[in-house]
């Protein structure tokens, strides 16, 4: 078995003795590192299939998130950390890379837990994920994952204000221009995983899915931008390190497993919808 493979059976055993939400709940200090190495060549081609980048030339500006999920794992399934990891949604990420990687590169990856920040459906943290060649910082992302969880106990009828105002949802970003549909098939999420890692249950079957309040399994947040940044390249480098050299994304509502979504862009905004709704925006640069 190896050590992602532990990592997620602590996770499964250790979740349901976590309660997030707790008062005074605290990150542990760890960093995991990983010594400067080579990329393998075999799970990123997978990768770049899965994806849709072309499986020649830098990395896919993604890529590294990837590198760096084993570690990540690794600190969210321990003992000390807060939060019980199945069930975490992505919600959102930011990735910048300071120059051109290469599958060559000896790269040296450092994970951590940055912060805890309520959510009005939980409790959300923020993973940090850093790799450096020859010292030097040269990418870096950070990524929002979500516990969701009751976030206060429904006030009592007497003391409950007359007429407390509905929660406003979030508004509905202006619809960029379509690009090109996407089938995405019932099998995409354990594709997925196995070439990145990623088994969360709510992603590879719906009855997993269900146990966690998902009608059927969902795409993976990251499978979904790094298959907005492969569309965006033009036979060149853009979308593998190339040209694109950040980017931000929002997960707003799941892609449900089978669907066809629409890649939508004005050339740096980018959505993926599924009829009138959306479910990601980005933006690259």
């Amino acid at each position: 078995m190896t050590g992602l493979s532990l990592s997620l059976v602590r996770g499964a055993v250790t979740s349901p003795f976590k309660r997030a939400g707790r008062p005074g709940a605290t990150l542990p200090p760890a960093r995991e590192v990983i010594p400067p190495r080579r990329t393998a060549p075999g799970p990123l081609t997978a990768y770049s299939r899965v994806c849709g980048f072309a499986e020649q030339g830098p990395l896919p500006l993604t890529y590294p998130h990837v590198l760096g999920f084993p570690p990540a794992m690794r600190l969210m399934t321990d003992r000390s950390f807060p939060l019980p990891v199945l069930g975490l949604v992505h919600t959102w990420i930011e990735i910048t890379g300071h120059r051109v990687l290469h599958p060559s590169d000896e790269l040296e990856l450092t994970v951590y837990a940055a912060g805890l920040t309520p959510h009005r459906r939980g409790t959300e943290v923020t993973m940090v994920t850093e790799a450096r060649l020859a010292g030097e910082l040269v990418w870096e992302s950070r990524s929002g994952y979500l516990s969701r969880h009751a976030t206060g106990a429904p006030a009592s009828p007497s003391k409950a204000p007359p007429e407390a105002p509905p929660e406003t949802p979030p508004e509905a970003p202006p619809e960029l221009p379509a690009v090109a549909d996407w089938r995405l098939p019932a099998d995409l999420g354990r594709r997925y995983g196995a070439a990145s890692g990623d088994r969360n249950p709510i992603h590879l079957h719906p009855l997993t899915a269900r146990l966690f309040g998902f009608p059927r399994h969902i795409a993976h947040g990251m499978w979904t931008v790094a298959r907005c940044l492969a569309e965006a390249g033009d036979g060149s480098d853009a979308g593998r390190g190339g040209r694109i050299s950040s980017v931000r994304a929002d997960f707003r509502a799941p892609v449900l497993l089978p669907s066809t979504v629409t890649y939508a862009s004005d050339g740096t905004a980018f959505q993926v919808r599924g009829g009138s709704r959306v479910h990601l925006t980005g933006k690259a640069a």
